[in-house]
């Protein structure tokens, strides 16, 4: 069974989170929500506490095997706690080279996703002004409310984490299963 697990330090985008989660687990991913710290207890950027399920120590110690989905809401400050985080972007990089799938919205793909050394020709999407590093990096930029590139899957930004997380689910598991998740759910 494929896993992901949903990174979340204090200041991340609740609605990114939890709906990716949400839909995530519709479509029978195993997900997990991990802290970035010991504690279980997140605050969101709009000051919704929300309890995650593992602490990052745990995480660590289990590892993330090649066919895991890593998933890095956005939100400041919390994206950018996830960027500083060097064992979080350690192990996210050599999950990334191996061609495991990496998902990350709004401010995400710019603080997390930009530390890849894959992203070459890579199309993204991402909040405005967060452009500037995948750029650098030749990535490619859309503007779509969510993008499948390869291995790499990103979201525009808050109105967007739907079609971000069925973008993932189907990047996972398939557009027939995305497609079953997304009619269920009466997204338009």
């Amino acid at each position: 069974m494929k896993k992901a697990f949903v990174f979340m330090a204090d200041g991340f985008e609740e609605i990114e989170a939890l709906a990716t989660v949400d839909i995530l687990r519709r479509g029978g991913i195993s997900t997990r929500m991990v802290s970035n710290t010991e504690s279980l207890s997140v605050a969101g950027a709009h000051g919704i506490a929300v309890q995650a399920e593992i602490p990052f120590s745990a995480f660590v110690a289990e590892g993330a095997a090649a066919d895991d989905i890593l998933v890095f809401p956005g939100g400041l400050p919390g994206a950018q706690h996830l960027a500083d985080n060097r064992v979080l972007m350690d192990i996210t990089r050599r999950h990334d080279a191996k061609g495991g799938l990496v998902a990350a919205i709004c401010a995400a793909p710019g603080l997390v996703v930009s530390q890849l050394d894959t992203l070459q020709g890579k199309a993204f999407t991402c909040y405005t002004g967060f452009e500037p590093a995948l750029l650098a990096k030749g990535a490619v930029h859309t503007g779509e409310p969510a993008v499948i590139s390869g291995n790499l899957v990103t979201g525009r930004g808050p109105g967007c984490a739907i079609a971000f997380g069925l973008a993932i689910l189907q990047a996972a598991c398939g557009k027939a299963v995305a497609q079953k998740v997304s009619d269920g759910m009466l997204v338009e």
